[in-house]
């Protein structure tokens, strides 16, 4: 009879606990079926963001408070009502985590909007989102970190090891503390970069050698786009370590050298003349620098240094292209004599 009771309870708090995590869905899709409705006739950020990151942990976390409401409703024992509440009181704790997290993207969605880095004024943008993106990734790990050690604290068997073991605390943390020390170095790394910002997201750099963009700043790692679309991963700590080259620390703009090797008889200023013409007719010059020198001269050739400026790498790498282009058609064609050539002297051997 007693084996039938337990049963009998066992049962109704299953069905009880089933009908109030239905509830608690129910609740959810009722919801966010009116939010979704009022989404489609609005066009704010904020609402819209917070509506589409917060959908999840909201899910996870009505059905987990409507149990823990129905808990002391439960025809069960103290013990098996208490090991109920701890296993959902460990949802709940994860659940909040989560809408910390969602939270955090909801703003990164907000300053995407508001910061755009498409345009070509873009410098106050990429800091801002720079610092940011640094920002929620540490405080991103903050929270996963506070919230697992909240979990196993819920534990007493945990809470009574480390009661044991409070006595070696500190030479179990200087071993974890050498453990984790390049971990630790680029977490600083991260927080120094985001206040002094060496680096901003799409900034044009020159690392290891390599030519792109910044595309992502993580806690540990740096994403650079190569100009051909390969992906370098650095650590974060090697941008504070060692030189590198940012061609958009201050501004975009940025001066981009031709050089041309012709002869001798090269007319210096009618190239000069033609050069500016070039740049007055394409839109990839910004009208600040036009200058056309003599570098060098040797044995064979005359080195000509064009400089012309634009408003971003990417632009001044193909006017630097177009200029090239343009220079040697105008050589070939006014001036084909100018080209490179090797002189000799011939010398007539006459018989005595």
């Amino acid at each position: 009879m007693e084996q039938t009771d337990l049963w009998m309870r066992w049962g109704i708090a299953i069905f009880t606990i089933l009908g109030a995590s239905l509830l608690g869905v129910l609740a959810h899709r009722v919801l966010f079926r009116v939010l979704d409705a009022i989404d489609h006739h609005t066009t704010i950020v904020f609402d819209n963001a917070l509506i589409s990151h917060g959908r999840q942990p909201v899910r996870l976390l009505f059905p987990l408070l409507a149990i823990l409401f129905v808990l002391p409703l439960l025809p069960l024992e103290e013990i098996g009502v208490s090991r109920l509440r701890h296993f959902v009181g460990l949802g709940v704790i994860g659940a909040i985590a989560w809408g910390l997290i969602a939270i955090s993207d909801v703003l990164r969605d907000v300053l995407t909007s508001r910061y755009r880095i498409d345009v070509s004024n873009n410098l106050r943008a990429r800091r801002v989102r720079t610092q940011f993106e640094v920002l929620r990734r540490i405080f991103v790990a903050v929270v996963i970190l506070v919230a697992g050690s909240v979990m196993l604290m819920t534990f007493p068997a945990i809470r009574s090891f480390g009661a044991s073991i409070l006595a070696s605390a500190g030479l179990a943390g200087l071993a974890a503390g050498l453990a984790a020390r390049p971990m630790l170095a680029n977490f600083i790394a991260g927080v120094q970069i985001a206040l002094t910002e060496p680096i901003r997201l799409d900034d044009v750099v020159v690392v290891e050698g390599e030519f792109g963009r910044i595309e992502e700043i993580g806690t540990s790692f740096v994403i650079v786009r190569t100009w051909d679309l390969r992906r370098l991963v650095v650590p974060l700590s090697r941008f504070l370590e060692q030189p590198f080259e940012n061609w958009t620390r201050r501004t975009a703009d940025i001066l981009g050298t031709v050089f041309l090797y012709v002869d001798y008889t090269v007319p210096v200023e009618r190239l000069r003349e033609e050069l500016r013409r070039i740049l007055s007719e394409t839109k990839m010059w910004d009208g600040i620098v036009a200058n056309l020198q003599v570098t060098n001269m040797t044995e064979q050739t005359v080195e000509l240094r064009a400089l012309v400026s634009a408003g971003d790498s990417a632009t001044a790498w193909d006017l630097r292209c177009h200029v090239r282009e343009r220079m040697l058609d105008f050589l070939r064609r006014e001036y084909p004599g100018s080209l490179p050539k090797v002189r000799g002297e011939m010398e007539v051997m006459r018989n005595s």
